[in-house]
């Protein structure tokens, strides 16, 4: 496990509160707008504001040739699965449960360091890995009968998570000597390609004006999605062990049950309250330090 400095922490921070809310953010954006159209635009509207990031940062945007197959194969297990297949889910789902499903990341992610990638898994880390999967079993408990009538849904935002924990492994252990942010930047760009295809290809006949609604959402989405939250968590997902920047992030889906009983007036059960704990439980086990370290502070 390692300590995160402060600026991990304020990243951390800022991460789960703007990817949290925006779980009933898309929710709202899509419910008159095509869910891939909504995602395709919202891309394209971000990609110039991570541009402008690494103009101002002087973050170089060039990545060698020999590099391009593995970035495009981080961006296809990073973003191009995982976007597609959420924003359907979203759409079928509460935006809270999609949230929960989405974020069963963390436990696919330590299981395959586990297995294919020889990471060990000390005592602390499967603590925190059954913590977050009880929490999400937890939360899920009164969603069985529901989900039983849209399971495509269901299987949408689960092969969403597990290809997003394979890209969190790989981008983790990239060989690309690249700083993160033009990485991030070229795999948003060649994941606004890939769903303006998907969104021309399926919904070319569903195509509208956004209406005031679905252009709040899709500038939430454009700037702080697309402009901020991706590039910090490559950042997070580059500096710390993979196992302690999955678990770190298991508010999110809390935060986006609770938001969207909020805003949408989805339903809470005790559950929803159990889960927090558990879930908080899982961030102390990789965010907490040793006692050693603790002992030298």
């Amino acid at each position: 496990m390692q300590r995160l400095s402060r600026q991990q922490l304020v990243l951390l921070v800022l991460l789960t509160l703007v990817w949290g809310v925006n779980w009933p953010v898309m929710k709202l954006g899509i419910s008159a707008f095509p869910p891939l159209t909504f995602r395709a635009v919202s891309i394209w509207l971000g990609l110039p504001v991570l541009a402008l990031a690494l103009v101002l940062l002087k973050v170089p945007f060039t990545v060698p040739r020999r590099h391009w197959r593995e970035l495009a194969w981080l961006a296809a297990t990073n973003m191009f699965v995982w976007h597609a297949c959420i924003i359907l889910a979203v759409r079928t789902l509460s935006s809270g449960r999609a949230a929960i499903l989405g974020y069963t990341m963390p436990i696919f992610s330590a299981l395959l360091g586990a297995v294919v990638f020889g990471a060990p898994l000390h005592r602390r880390a499967w603590i925190g890995v059954g913590a977050a999967a009880l929490g999400v079993a937890l939360l899920l408990r009164y969603e069985f009968t529901a989900l039983s009538g849209r399971p495509l849904g269901v299987a949408l935002a689960l092969v969403a998570a597990a290809t997003w924990a394979l890209g969190t492994q790989l981008l983790r252990r990239t060989a690309i000597d690249r700083p993160t942010l033009t990485l991030s930047f070229w795999m948003t760009a060649l994941t606004a390609v890939v769903m303006a295809g998907l969104a021309a290809l399926f919904e070319r006949a569903q195509w509208v004006a956004p209406d005031a609604r679905a252009w709040g959402a899709i500038w939430f989405n454009a700037v702080l999605i697309f402009g901020f939250a991706h590039a910090a968590w490559f950042t997070l997902v580059r500096q710390l062990p993979p196992l302690a920047s999955t678990l770190s992030v298991m508010f999110i889906p809390v935060l986006g049950v609770f938001s969207g009983a909020l805003w949408l007036h989805e339903a809470l059960h005790w559950q929803d309250w159990a889960a927090v704990a558990l879930m908080v439980v899982a961030i102390a086990t990789v965010l907490w330090p040793p006692r050693a370290i603790a002992a030298s502070a």
